[in-house]
């Protein structure tokens, strides 16, 4: 009997871009596990969702997708397509059919980072302003990457992609954890989303569960190895 080992896709988050995935990329490369990380287009659910589902179409084979905190939220809906085996969520947002991000936050306490948003607006041709937002740099160490090097930390608070504040709002049109085994690894000292919302989302999604305590949202940065291993148990289970 042949196999053909998945290809992995690497979906970032906001406030971040694909090379927050560089630790893991090597890891799993050395394994000789086929990864992709495309560019996140952070404009809101539905259309950034399309966008992964479009990535995850042109691969030939089986496709794990991976999301990182608001990219959970991208791979519950890109999920759906055909040639996806897995999902792998990483201090993730695990949302169900018709849910948006922020009804499931409300359900829990606030996180730090929702009063250090700082918002601005950005041009949409034909149409009025939309908002963004970002972390205050100032708070970026302690809320998203409170386990990183400093000098690594400086550099990704003012290298920073936005989100638009629209995405918040959007909700998911289907959840492929209802179809698709799913993994997920919970950030336990994380300031960026609650850590009980990452429990719930994984617990109601039935996910395999590894948490790792002290880890900040910025665990794919920090501890590169344990990420790469668990999507490397997802590779195994649906290779």
């Amino acid at each position: 009997m042949t196999t053909t080992t998945p290809t992995v896709v690497l979906v970032h988050g906001a406030f971040a871009d694909a090379a927050s995935w560089s630790g893991v990329v090597a890891e799993l490369q050395r394994d000789g596990i086929p990864v992709v990380a495309p560019p996140n287009p952070l404009r809101g659910l539905a259309s950034d969702a399309a966008y992964v589902a479009s990535v995850a179409a042109r691969i030939d084979g089986p496709v794990v997708l991976v999301g990182h905190s608001y990219g959970g939220a991208l791979i519950t809906v890109a999920g759906t397509a055909d040639n996806v085996v897995g999902l792998v969520y990483v201090a993730a947002y695990v949302l169900e059919e018709g849910e948006s991000l922020g009804e499931l936050q409300g359900r829990f306490p606030l996180s730090p980072l929702v009063e250090n948003l700082e918002r601005w607006t950005y041009p949409v041709p034909g149409g009025p302003d939309a908002v963004e937002v970002t972390i205050a740099v100032d708070a970026f160490p302690s809320v998203f990457a409170a386990d990183v090097d400093p000098e690594i930390t400086r550099v990704l608070a003012v290298a920073q992609r936005p989100l638009a504040a629209a995405a918040f709002e959007e909700t998911a049109s289907a959840a492929a954890w209802r179809t698709k085994p799913s993994w997920a690894l919970i950030a336990g000292a994380d300031r960026a989303i609650n850590p009980e919302v990452e429990r719930f989302g994984a617990k109601r999604a039935g996910a395999t569960v590894v948490e790792l305590e002290g880890a900040s949202h910025a665990v794919a940065v920090s501890r590169p190895e344990a990420v790469a291993a668990l999507i490397r148990d997802a590779v195994r289970a649906t290779g």
